[in-house]
């Protein structure tokens, strides 16, 4: 079998698994978040923090909520960095640097998981089990709940209240993610990765020295780390790393743990608003798109012309040889279509136009099916802003899912759309034009300047990998990274909610003669030529700056 016929197989055995769960998980999803059940549990976790879980909220007050709680995880998180070297369990390592405390505060509250760090010669037990990974489940929460809040507004009518953030944060939490990251961490136990709390300890003498390496609780944080699309790794390597990712059924895996939630949201957004064909056409968008991007990413790492190429089968420069090309593709693709950010290759040493694949994937919204949460409440915002389109086309106002799109919702999905590429962009001129900033790039010219773009485009858009050229541990980066991170997060959630809560007020609008169907292939084909032309071109001329460049000079 060749390695081409190998990634194709393993692509449509990644189709069919998340086919099979698609149904169960998407039912379930809603369920949870339309139930008024509080369990005992649940209950405990309300009275401690003194909330009122059947009390509804107001799009300011689920905002407020939202902020309030990342705000808190922001300052524990760097609390518990800096007072590492008087911690327990710290291995040995000494106190984080306040520049880099912050940056990897902001990393992990924001679902980004950007690593400016070392993970095993910096990060001590009580660190990563007590801090980063409970902020791979509350973070990913905050963004299902986010999510579910929107699809309230599309919803409900005459009402401004959006649901609970707490009872959606806490149930997003103890019953979609917990229970499935306890099973994936089962699985991957059983293949190999490894789950403990040894201390470091050389694993054999070679010339010139020995190597070291530290244990870990590493599967339970690997499968939230995949299921929440966090993506920081508990070792450098992240998942190329054996002991996080041991051979390739872990690898593909952990792909379905990246994609099965974003996927499956679509189903939940269906069964919420009442009309499951509403759910599939956003499905065939994300679908179309993920396909496309990887069979693209496949051929073009598979195309390499040249000498090496030839005689290594493609670009293998870089990737596991455990996993190959194929493989390779298939998790580079997933994890810049969502805002994952875990590796199991080196982006920095994929082809230029492989390269660009994953800028683009990211710059896109990360919609393809993007995060848990981000990616459902960015495609609907994208969706709205179809429907307005179509709406000028044919000169009559645009309705959504029974909503009216007027001035009011159409500013509020605009400012979401601007406020990402404005930080990347205007980011990135700023290190491209100081001395210090570019003194970090390891390359010059067109892939140096891909480095800085890669690095805040990851950032604003929450992801997390990096083109490992760039020497980010400087106080430049780990601030104005960790800076982008948190804006990228949290501005576009205050134009969502602004959204839901415009939306759940309006009165629901019947059905005409004249009302675009969003349920049918037209609407899904508007909808992917919206996200390519408005979203990707507002990228295209830095973009032809860097990977474009660098693919054509080859």
């Amino acid at each position: 079998m060749g390695p081409q016929t190998a990634g194709v197989l393993q692509l449509l055995a990644l189709i069919g698994a998340l086919a099979v769960v698609y149904r169960p998980l998407g039912d379930y999803m809603a369920r949870v978040y339309s139930s008024e059940k509080h369990y005992a549990p649940e209950r405990w976790i309300y009275q401690a923090v003194g909330a009122h879980p059947s009390a509804g909220m107001r799009w300011s007050a689920y905002l407020r909520g939202v902020l309030a709680f990342s705000a808190a995880g922001v300052l524990f998180l760097y609390a518990l960095q800096r007072l590492q070297g008087s911690l327990p369990g710290s291995l040995g390592f000494s106190s984080i640097d306040p520049d880099q405390a912050f940056n990897t505060a902001a990393s992990f509250v924001a679902n980004t998981n950007w690593q400016s760090y070392y993970g095993e010669q910096a990060m001590g037990h009580v660190v990563q089990t007590g801090g980063l990974a409970v902020q791979n489940f509350v973070s990913a929460a905050v963004g299902m709940a986010v999510a579910v809040a929107l699809v309230r507004g599309f919803s409900r009518s005459r009402t401004g209240e959006l649901g609970n953030f707490w009872a959606d944060l806490v149930r997003g939490t103890v019953r979609i993610l917990l229970p499935i990251a306890v099973i994936g961490a089962l699985v991957l136990v059983a293949c190999g990765a490894i789950q403990n709390f040894a201390g470091i300890h050389e694993v054999g003498q070679f010339t010139g020295g020995s190597q070291q390496w530290n244990g870990g609780a590493v599967a339970s944080q690997e499968a939230i780390k995949e299921l929440g699309t966090n993506g920081g790794g508990y070792f450098n390597a992240n998942s190329a790393h054996p002991f996080e990712n041991p051979n390739p059924f872990s690898n593909l895996f952990e792909v379905f743990l990246i994609l099965v939630i974003p996927f499956s949201l679509t189903r939940t957004f269906g069964r919420m608003v009442g009309n499951l064909r509403q759910g599939y056409a956003i499905l065939a968008t994300t679908a179309i798109i993920w396909i496309g991007f990887t069979i693209l990413m496949m051929w073009t790492e598979f195309a390499g012309r040249g000498p090496a190429f030839e005689v290594a089968g493609g670009a293998m420069e870089g990737k596991e040889t455990r996993f190959g090309i194929g493989a390779s593709a298939i998790f580079s693709v997933a994890t810049t279509l969502t805002s994952t950010g875990a590796v199991n290759s080196s982006h920095s040493s994929y082809t230029g136009f492989g390269g660009g694949i994953q800028l683009l994937g990211m710059q896109l919204g990360e919609i393809a099916p993007g995060g848990v949460g981000s990616g459902l409440y960015g495609m609907l915002v994208m969706a709205v802003i179809a429907v307005f389109i179509a709406g000028l086309m044919v000169g009559r106002t645009p309705e959504y899912l029974g909503k009216k799109i007027g001035t009011r919702e159409i500013k509020f999905a605009a400012c979401y759309l601007l406020i990402t590429p404005a930080l990347v962009l205007g980011f990135t001129a700023a290190a491209m034009s100081l001395d210090t900033p570019a003194d970090s790039m390891t390359n010059s010219g067109a892939h140096g300047f891909s480095e800085i773009l890669y690095a805040y485009t990851s950032g604003a858009h929450n992801n997390g990998s990096a083109f490992a050229g760039l020497n980010a541990d400087t106080q430049w980066f780990n601030s104005s990274i960790g800076i982008v991170m948190l804006l990228g997060r949290f501005l576009p959630m205050v134009f969502v909610l602004a959204l839901a809560g415009s939306l759940a007020g309006q009165k629901s609008v019947p059905e005409t003669a004249g009302t675009l169907r969003t349920d049918k292939p037209l609407y899904a084909g508007l909808l992917v030529g919206t996200i390519l032309i408005v979203t990707g071109l507002t990228y295209f001329p830095a973009l032809a700056l860097g990977p474009l460049a660098e693919g054509l000079a080859s």
